[in-house]
């Protein structure tokens, strides 16, 4: 798929650039998304010249805002896709997966499944404007694997499933505090420090930061099979009620009403 039309792509003196190109729906992802990132994920693996991969998204609001739901409401799923999946756990995989360093470049909204994304990232750099938080329960979707179980081992426990219950929105500074990020910068010096710190890892053999990548991600690969299973289950949640109260609420930009659904 070389027609990019979701996103972009573009190398430069070793650093590979993915940019969901989305802005009018704050980056959110279709399935033509999706199949995109995987797309361009592989082509930065296969290149002898690149080393380290950046993802971010355009324009200055939102890194990404998740599943596209204004589509879901339009079409009940996510869009046509190339195999006819909606591969998101696919591009979870590629990012994990990519033999390189793969860095978040976080431009703004860090939300729901653009918020997994970010934490499936080896590093994240964020611009001092960005907010980061999940949204899965409010419109009646859930992330059970790398999304939820991955990011406990990122930030604990008990802030995970802050993030998750309460749906807390941090602020960038806050996340750098959670250890959910490792640098914050301002907005207009994030591409400039991203570049800094690819070029730091640039100098250094890639073979060794393969394994030592590879070596970090088995203590977590549990949560791959896990995640596997999740979204067996979401889909089949993903047509009930309760979830459609979910999405409806969204787009009807009111309160959803989940309370007939808290019965066992």
């Amino acid at each position: 798929m070389d027609d990019f039309t979701d996103i972009t792509y573009e190398v430069e003196d070793g650093l590979a650039w993915i940019t969901i190109d989305r802005p009018e729906r704050y980056n959110a992802f279709r399935a033509r998304t999706v199949d995109e990132l995987v797309m361009a994920f592989k082509r930065a693996w296969a290149s002898d010249e690149v080393g380290v991969v950046a993802l971010t998204g355009a324009g200055d609001k939102a890194f990404c805002a998740g599943g596209d739901q204004k589509q879901r409401m339009e079409t009940g799923d996510y869009g046509p896709s190339q195999s006819g999946l909606f591969e998101v756990d696919a591009l979870h995989r590629v990012i994990r997966d990519t033999p390189k360093p793969v860095v978040a470049a976080v431009n703004g909204l860090a939300i729901g499944g653009g918020h997994v994304l970010h934490v499936l990232c080896d590093l994240t750099i964020a611009a001092d404007t960005a907010q980061f938080g999940q949204n899965g329960p409010r419109v009646g979707s859930f992330d059970a694997g790398l999304g939820s179980g991955y990011l406990a081992r990122v930030v604990g426990e008990k802030r995970a499933r802050e993030l998750w219950f309460m749906l807390r929105r941090l602020s960038a500074e806050e996340a750098l505090d959670w250890g959910l990020v490792n640098k914050v910068v301002p907005a207009g010096e994030l591409r400039t420090e991203v570049r800094a710190w690819a070029d730091q890892m640039l100098e250094f053999s890639p073979t060794a930061l393969k394994v030592l990548k590879q070596s970090m991600n088995t203590d977590t690969e549990q949560f791959v099979s896990i995640g596997s299973m999740a979204y067996s289950t979401l889909k089949l949640f993903g047509e009930t009620p309760e979830a459609q109260e979910g999405i409806n609420a969204f787009n009807e930009k009111r309160k959803p009403d989940f309370s007939k659904y808290r019965g066992a």
